[in-house]
């Protein structure tokens, strides 16, 4: 069982590894994350003393998910900033580490305007510094609170659309506490419903091609004492067919100004077969990921990731073969598409979910509107 060697605190809840934390011992700060890559089969830790060290955990998925990738580059901003690197340039590497998940610029911006105010004030480099690392701090509790608020809110709308609880949800990729300062997006709506007893079955898929349902998703359900079955993806249209799928939840990584939203790939066959069978789909994503300089899908840029990640699979302590450092299940030389992300219309979301509340339907006016008032309650 994945939680097997999990420790439980005083409430009964399994004690987290945190997905990211800020140290400093006595050679200087560092950021630890906790590396997503090694999961389930080991809990190891990351430790970056340096921006382009960040990137590359970025690039190689050891940090993730989109809140959590804004958090990450807002205290990687602060880690440039305190060991005396530049911090422009530190912010443009970071920045493009990854260009479909709009959190992570926007983390970026964040720390970046509080070291260039810090210093336009006068203050020196340890101040700047100070400051950076200030705004990362509240960039991470910030996240950690609308988690509560987007579980809340999203638990509500389903007991709006779904009366009488016993929820069956169907969820892709990976959205708890790995990619998010609090408990997730959509997987922390599961939760909720999990905690108020009202979830019956929270079906995972694998997500190919790197698994994450399969390797975190199943973690955090299993830590967390859910009743939950892992598929495989192309097994979701059985599912609904036979009629066992109440709703569907995702979380974004890019939210376009029309509604459009970019998500793991695999996303947009869910929500068409959802639509078909006549069941919610529902995507929780905090307001950060919603970008007005994204007008439509058809803007958002899909990241489009290396070929050996569909043509080999790893496996811990298994002796790897393949170019990529996996297992060949391929023959040599096969081209692969392998798009990290899809885009799916806002015709077929049934909600967006935010901790400002739920958007339905979905439309560029009352995204619009939401995003408003969401920087009127940040003033």
């Amino acid at each position: 069982m994945a939680d097997q060697y999990a420790q439980s605190g005083e409430d009964g809840r399994p004690t987290e590894i945190p997905a990211i934390r800020w140290d400093e011992p006595p050679e200087g700060p560092v950021l630890v994350l906790l590396d997503q890559t090694r999961l389930p089969a080991e809990e190891v830790e990351l430790v970056c003393t340096d921006a382009s060290a960040l990137v590359d955990a970025i690039r190689s998925l050891a940090v993730r998910g989109a809140p959590l990738l804004g958090i990450a580059g807002a205290y990687g901003v602060a880690l440039a900033a305190a060991r005396g690197f530049d911090v422009d340039e530190a912010a443009i590497a970071l920045a493009g580490a990854r260009p479909t998940a709009v959190n992570l610029s926007v983390g970026v911006r964040r720390a970046q305007a509080a070291h260039r105010n810090a210093v336009a004030k006068g203050g020196d480099p340890e101040q700047a510094a100070g400051a950076a690392l200030a705004a990362a701090r509240r960039l991470h509790r910030e996240d950690a609170e609308a988690s509560a608020r987007m579980a809340a809110h999203g638990l509500a709308l389903l007991d709006e659309l779904l009366p009488g609880g016993g929820h069956r949800i169907l969820t892709h990729c990976n959205t708890g506490a790995l990619v998010s300062g609090g408990e997730g997006t959509a997987f922390a709506v599961a939760l909720a419903a999990h905690r108020d007893g009202r979830l019956r079955r929270l079906w995972v898929d694998e997500t190919r091609p790197l698994l994450q349902g399969a390797r975190l998703t199943a973690y955090e359900a299993a830590r967390n004492g859910m009743a939950y079955t892992l598929l495989t993806d192309n097994a979701a249209g059985s599912l609904f067919a036979a009629g066992e799928v109440d709703a569907v939840l995702i979380g974004a990584d890019r939210i376009a100004a029309d509604g459009s939203v970019a998500n793991k790939v695999g996303s947009y066959p869910l929500a068409v077969l959802a639509r078909y069978h006549h069941v919610p789909f529902i995507v929780v994503a905090p307001v950060t990921t919603v970008d007005p300089d994204t007008p439509d899908g058809a803007s958002i840029e899909v990241e489009q990731r290396p070929g050996f990640e569909v043509t080999e699979v790893t496996a811990p302590q298994v002796p790897v073969t393949g170019a990529g450092g996996g297992i060949p299940v391929a023959p040599l030389g096969t081209q692969a598409y392998n798009p990290a992300f899809d885009v799916t219309p806002p015709e077929l979301v049934t909600a967006i979910v935010t901790e400002e509340g739920a958007v339905s339907p979905v439309t560029a006016e009352a995204l619009a509107e939401l995003c408003d008032r969401s920087r009127q309650v940040t003033i």
